[in-house]
């Protein structure tokens, strides 16, 4: 279903006086709901906007807001990461990748490492950059490290398209894309990640539409509600779910009818069928999910990075590192005994802390004082 967006229109977005009335409405729906709560989003902009403007603080305390696997980098595993920098050291190889991955970390070191020991790593800002790349250097196969959820798939999919349209033959991936149903639907059936509701991907949505997330409220009796980003988008989300909870009426709201529809972008999907199939990935904190990720179909196979041959360790996680427990909302980040002490935005131990959509990082940079985080 949608929900419309009157009487907090488009002006209102991030006004403090209106996210304070809703804070009030939100205590008094808490009140009268009588237990406790706890709503999970699952987007890491969420996330970030979330800890920036300080919203678990406005909320009462039975009103319990924790971050799921919602940063792509985050859930990108070790083993990944060691492949990467196992092909940015094979000469005539170019790794091209966005730049939050240069710093996560592997079995032996990082991205930025192997950079600088005269790996070839250059950072892109599109898939298409890469593709101009490897125009560039027709002698050189030129490898984009494909890493993200259902929104960022589509911009791989048509620098596929383009490197097949003009025969730019030495363009490929290393795909470990992602998508967000599956994991949502191994979080609802964990009895150790005991959550009410969900706030949905706002960004994730725009591609997949609302109705991907219809088996939340059917299959598993989980309210749901679709938010953008302001301060006021998510604290109208957090109380429609206490709403729901209260009517006992679960059910898929969308609060971002402003770009979100049921169906999501068609053309998109359509052009991401073309170059992608489901395929089983393995998610930090999670193991291996059945049909979480995206490969390249097999008439692509001359794209796809994979089929490289390199030599490989078995992936080995960082020491003392519970990223895996932040991402599935067991703990949160100052729960880890290297939050804030061996574990900074600086000198980053764990994955959840290098991208600017980790839970650890969002918490590093604006919640360590008040959350009971190490200074």
């Amino acid at each position: 279903m949608t929900s419309p967006e009157a009487p907090y229109g488009r002006g209102a977005f991030g006004n403090p006086r209106a996210v304070a009335g809703l804070a009030a409405r939100i205590d008094e729906a808490a009140r009268s709901l009588g237990r406790p709560a706890t709503f999970m989003e699952v987007c890491g902009t969420h996330t970030n906007a979330i800890a920036a403007a300080g919203l678990r603080r406005l909320l009462p305390r039975s009103i319990r807001l924790i971050a799921g696997p919602g940063c792509p980098v985050c859930v990108t595993p070790v083993g990944y990461v060691d492949r990467a920098e196992a092909l940015a050291r094979r000469p005539g190889i170019i790794v091209c990748t966005f730049g939050d991955m240069l710093r996560v970390p592997s079995s032996t070191g990082s991205l930025e490492r192997v950079r600088a020991e005269g790996g070839d790593v250059r950072v892109v800002y599109s898939p298409r950059d890469a593709v101009d790349m490897a125009r560039q250097n027709p002698s050189r196969r030129v490898v984009f490290l494909g890493v993200g959820f259902e929104t960022t798939v589509p911009t791989v999919a048509a620098a596929l398209d383009e490197a097949e349209a003009t025969a730019v033959s030495n363009f490929l991936i290393l795909s470990g894309h992602k998508v967000m149903p599956p994991p949502l639907r191994a979080l609802a059936s964990d009895p150790e990640v005991a959550v009410d509701g969900l706030l949905c991907p706002g960004h994730v949505s725009v591609i997949t539409g609302w109705r991907a997330f219809a088996f939340l409220p059917e299959d598993y009796g989980l309210a749901a509600v679709v938010v953008g980003f302001t301060p006021t988008d998510v604290m109208r989300g957090v109380l429609d779910l206490v709403r729901q909870m209260a009517e006992g009426r679960p059910e898929v709201v969308n609060l971002y009818s402003r770009v979100v529809t049921a169906d999501g972008n068609t053309r998109a999907k359509a052009l991401v069928e073309r170059y992608f199939t489901p395929e089983d990935q393995i998610w930090r904190g999670f193991g291996a999910i059945p049909a979480s990720g995206l490969g390249l179909r097999p008439e692509f196979a001359h794209r796809d990075a994979s089929l490289i041959e390199v030599d490989v360790c078995d992936p080995v996680e960082p020491e003392g590192c519970r990223c895996g427990e932040v991402l599935k909302g067991s703990i949160n980040p100052p729960e880890c005994p290297l939050f804030g002490r061996e574990c900074t935005h600086e000198s980053p131990v764990g994955a959840c802390m290098v991208s600017s959509e980790g839970t650890c990082a969002a918490w590093y940079r604006h919640e360590r004082f008040s959350q009971g985080g190490a200074p």
